[in-house]
């Protein structure tokens, strides 16, 4: 698993972190102020990269998250069957099969060089920005 850590007060909307051993973007950072006695508390939401979830985490200011580590690769497109892409790595030369996801459907076409990224050991098609 490819991660790195961050103070939770560095991590900013917009952002990448890992919520429940998956990898989200995040898309909303409520921090509520301390009490006389306690500690700021963050609360993060977003959404996962790989399945589109919805999930939310609650911790106390001073605490570290994870944050994946995201590797985009280029690759070939051997040929498309159906949703699906035979791909070589131009680096490795490694053949891969992948899903097409639908907003990629023109752009991968037999012949073609496309992006893939690599995360936390999932690779994937999907347009992560």
């Amino acid at each position: 698993m490819e991660k790195t850590t961050a103070d939770v007060s560095q991590i900013k909307e917009g952002g990448f972190i890992i919520i429940d051993d998956a990898p989200c973007k995040i898309s909303k950072i409520t921090r509520s102020t301390s009490g006389k006695h306690g500690a700021a508390k963050y609360r993060i939401d977003g959404t996962g990269l790989l399945d589109n979830k919805h999930r939310s985490l609650v911790l106390p200011s001073g605490e570290t998250v994870g944050v994946p580590i995201m590797l985009k690769k280029k690759a070939q497109v051997l040929s498309v069957a159906g949703n699906k892409a035979q791909l070589m790595d131009m680096e490795t030369y490694e053949q891969l099969e992948l899903d097409i996801p639908e907003e990629r459907k023109n752009e991968v076409v037999a012949g073609n060089d496309v992006d893939y990224f690599e995360i936390m050991d999932v690779k994937t098609l999907k347009q992560l920005k």
